[in-house]
């Protein structure tokens, strides 16, 4: 199966579990670039018209389950000969990997994670789906505490035509006592199942224990638990009283459904619950043997099995020891004869049920025994409890890699537990090499790339992409400007890159800095994004070290990026003046002002021509725009007639 692909899409990876039906692989979406689940039927069932029928019915009904707890299903189909589901991968480990590695947990945590789980029941309920195999192998712990509740492949939806199949299915220990009879099930067997979680959850051990199914079976049916409390002292009186409740051999005893359970453990959680009166009755650790004995056992401090009775209120009211002893007395005389026969009857129906379950599910008969379950123990110590036993047969050993198992431990086994096989069958064992080691890719350069070509990219490598905040750039709008990391950085398969789209380039408004300094002007358009040449000229008006002007003009806009010229003052220009003594005044006072200075005049008697210029106030050179008087001649004195030209 590995490295096929299904569907055209989802491509086929390493082994991560097995189930009675179904083998389980990591996978990858190739649309979406995510790892997924992949769960696909056995071929032995493949085939079979019933088990098809009761695969597609898990695909379709888990489908329509949206919470937080439940595992997610992303799609469903068939290619070729191979039933699929598509489903969330999730990281962690399953419950009773937890409990075997960690042992018994804190009252509160107990009740966070039952709540959770009934959370989880309380959706699938409403949808008509009874899971009907709650059990910690189905509860997977995620790296943040939360839980999510699996496999829904023997889930029943009462609208179902495969609801009436006559079959004993989940684990004997947690099975509810209906169950076990093969009676009609409702929310409440999946409450029954979840107290069993729970009540092992607390201890660290389930509350029926047994060599074989069929034993554990009669103990759900005929057997009362011991409190919680006097196997590990650290239970909470009040939780052990919901725990218990949760397992009242009557359904109509127990919570109604999955959401009153929830509400009760979320007001324990707060506080405000300090006890949950129960029909049930409980033995003790000591008095375990002789059940009628068991039945009777009552301790008054106990909260639980009738220490409460309703009221004309609706309210319970406490009772005495006292009261407690005399009412089970009496009861327990008018309903002897009457118990004598419902359960002698109740044992007949379970045996039955129980060697159907045996005959018809596992398989059994008079030379078959039930295989031991291995899974997650150490290699050396599942190869030693193989060879030890009397029955089986150690068959071949090898390794794989998985995602969920530790490194040495058994993550798969063939035959696999509690199925009944005849003696001396061989069992293979796969020991998990731990998470299969990320192909080492580098980082290819996505500058420029569009987003879709960088999703063909990256899924080509086996890399999952992330965009980021677009940023302006000078590439064009929606092509990659920036990522992380850089090109060529060395990366795992499944890593992520991110990439930055281009927004094109931004649009500023250059600043007014007209008379700024220069290092004024240089901060105002470098606040604005823009980069700075500088230009010198003079000026006569403007002083020496301040802005003249820019290009781009104050007011304009330019790209964020782009580079403005500013002109600086160097202050007024010094020129030559040019002589213009002995020219006439006209001539003159044009080349002064060609010059670049402003011409004054002055007049005086001279023997020269009348209108020739006989002085100027500056020569050699002067500052640009300086005034310059010229001395113009008015002719000599008394000759008549003359006089000073028209200035």
């Amino acid at each position: 199966m590995v490295s096929k692909t299904l569907g055209g899409r989802y491509t086929v990876q390493d082994k991560i579990g097995a189930g009675g039906m179904a083998t389980v692989y990591r996978g990858l979406d190739e649309v979406l670039g995510r790892t997924v689940a992949i769960k696909t039927m056995l071929p032995q069932y493949a085939t079979d018209p019933s088990f098809a029928a009761r695969f597609k019915q898990e695909a379709q009904a888990a489908a329509a389950l949206q919470s937080p707890y439940i595992v997610s299903v992303y799609d469903w189909g068939k290619d070729e000969d191979t039933y699929y589901i598509v489903m969330e991968f999730l990281r962690g480990t399953d419950l009773k990997s937890g409990l075997r590695k960690h042992g018994a947990l804190d009252s509160k945590k107990v009740a966070q994670i039952g709540s959770q789980i009934a959370q989880a029941l309380s959706v699938a309920h409403k949808h008509d789906i009874i899971h009907r195999d709650i059990k910690p192998q189905n509860i997977m712990v995620q790296p943040d505490g939360n839980i999510k509740v699996m496999d829904f492949g023997i889930a029943r939806a009462k609208n179902s035509h495969l609801t009436q199949d006559n079959s004993v299915l989940g684990t004997a220990h947690y099975v509810s006592p209906e169950q076990t009879q093969g009676k009609d099930l409702g929310p409440t067997t999946d409450i029954y199942s979840l107290g069993i979680v729970m009540y092992e959850a607390a201890t660290g051990q389930v509350p029926f224990q047994g060599d074989d199914a069929i034993s554990v079976a009669l103990k759900q049916v005929n057997e009362l638990p011991v409190p919680p409390s006097q196997i590990n002292p650290n239970v909470d009186p009040a939780l052990e009283s919901i725990i218990l409740k949760c397992m009242e051999k009557d359904p109509a005893n127990r919570f109604q459904n999955a959401n009153e359970l929830y509400r009760v453990l979320r007001d324990y959680l707060a506080g405000r619950i300090t006890a949950i009166p129960t029909t049930q009755q409980v033995t003790t650790i000591t008095n375990t043997a002789n059940l009628d004995t068991a039945a009777a056992t009552m301790t008054s401090t106990r909260p639980i099995a009738r220490s409460a009775r309703p009221g004309t209120t609706g309210q319970y009211r406490p009772q005495t020891a006292t009261q407690q002893a005399l009412e089970i007395e009496a009861s327990r005389r008018k309903n002897k004869i009457r118990n004598a026969i419902l359960g002698a009857l109740a044992s007949i129906a379970v045996i039955a049920a129980a060697i159907f379950f045996v005959t018809s599910v596992l398989g059994g008969g008079a030379t078959n025994y039930p295989v031991p379950n291995y899974l997650s123990l150490p290699q050396d110590v599942a190869v030693q409890q193989i060879e030890d036993d009397e029955h089986f047969t150690l068959g071949e050993v090898r390794e794989s890699y998985s995602e969920t198992v530790s490194v040495g431990h058994v993550m798969e086994q063939t035959p696999a537990p509690n199925r009944y096989f005849p003696e001396g069958t061989a069992i293979d064992l796969v020991i998990s090499k731990g998470p299969t080691p990320a192909e080492t890719v580098s980082a290819p350069d996505l500058t420029d790339k569009t987003a879709s070509e960088v999703d063909e990219i990256l899924r080509e490598l086996k890399l999952v992409g992330r965009a980021g905040e677009e940023v302006y750039s000078d590439l064009p709008a929606g092509h990659v400007a920036e990522q992380d990391p850089a090109p060529g950085s060395e990366m795992k398969a499944g890593d992520t890159i991110t990439y930055h789209l281009s927004k094109g380039t931004e649009q500023v408004t250059v600043p007014d800095v007209f008379n700024d300094t220069e290092e004024g002007a240089r901060e105002a358009l470098a606040a604005a994004g823009l980069k700075v040449e500088t230009s010198y000229s003079s000026s006569s008006s403007i002083y020496a070290g301040r802005v003249i002007s820019t290009y781009p003009s104050a007011g304009e806009s330019a790209d964020r990026g782009s580079t403005v010229t500013i002109v600086i003052s160097t202050g007024p220009a010094t020129r030559d003046v040019p002589n213009v003594i002995g020219q006439d005044y006209e001539s003159g006072a044009q080349a002064l002002r060609d010059a670049g200075f402003y011409v004054d005049y002055a007049y005086e008697t001279n023997d020269a021509a009348i209108g020739i210029i006989i002085d100027q106030s500056h020569t050699g050179s002067a500052v640009e725009g300086t005034d310059i008087t010229i001395t113009i001649s008015t002719g000599p004195a008394n000759t008549g007639g003359g006089g000073a030209p028209d200035g």
